[in-house]
């Protein structure tokens, strides 16, 4: 078994895991998601960053999807893994807005859906005239689109295909939000126009039988398993004590 799907399984300091902080709901719409300095939840992120995006060779992932197993919550990861990478300095940082169903991360940075990824495909120009910058920085965001029918046949279609290779050639790095896993095979077909994919799992919900079917889709299909996270695991510890430790 590989050292990627034991992140799983182990409790020890080599997990990467994420909480939320204040009361745990998702913001509302148009309210940007705002990390707070010095929180367990952002230390486990800027640390995810640094294995995942910052190792010392021509090997390291560019372009990355993010897809929760059965939930939305690989969004709020997403999101804040840009922000986190983008602060870095090391170049520019593309979020995509790849959820068509149910998109969400361009309601974490308070923009519009349109122009998007889905209207990208279907319309000329350059891919950064549908991107959107966020705050004059070096992150950008892709949202979403036109809702259209038929949301398979666009992942599955050349002219996405075409739109990714444009992104990694555009930007730096580039991180897709994808559509749950158990809901479609979009996540998969992602996966395979990207480096690899950083598989969400839900602390209390997702069973481990469903992780593993996940871990197994993606390895048919030839599609690299970067590694696992595991969201909204509660810290036991009092943050205000977390920080000392």
């Amino acid at each position: 078994m590989s050292r990627n799907f034991e992140l799983l399984r182990r409790a020890g300091k080599e997990d990467l895991l994420f909480g939320r902080s204040g009361n745990g709901s998702p913001p509302e719409d148009g309210e940007r998601y705002r990390m707070h300095p010095g929180t367990p939840a952002q230390l486990e992120v800027i640390q995810f960053v640094q294995r995942v995006f910052m190792v010392p060779n021509s090997h390291a992932p560019r372009a990355v999807v993010f897809a929760n197993a059965e939930g939305n919550g690989s969004s709020e990861i997403c999101s804040q893994a840009g922000q986190v990478l983008a602060a870095q300095g090391s170049g520019s940082v593309c979020l995509v807005d790849a959820n068509l169903r149910a998109p969400l991360l361009h309601q974490l940075f308070g923009v519009g859906m349109f122009p998007g990824l889905a209207d990208a495909t279907v319309k000329p120009g350059p891919i950064k005239d549908f991107a959107k910058r966020i705050a004059g920085g070096n992150l950008w965001l892709v949202p979403p689109g036109t809702r259209a029918d038929g949301a398979q046949s666009l992942f599955a279609s050349d002219r996405l295909r075409w739109r990714m290779r444009e992104l990694r050639e555009v930007f730096d790095y580039v991180l897709i939000d994808a559509p749950p896993i158990s809901s479609s095979a979009e996540a998969v077909l992602l996966g395979q126009m990207a480096d690899g994919v950083v598989l969400v799992v839900e602390a209390n919900s997702t069973r481990r039988e469903t992780a593993r079917t996940v871990k197994e889709t993606f390895e048919d299909a030839n599609v690299k398993l970067l590694g696992a996270i595991l969201n909204n695991r509660s810290f036991p510890i009092p943050e205000a004590l977390y920080r000392k430790l």
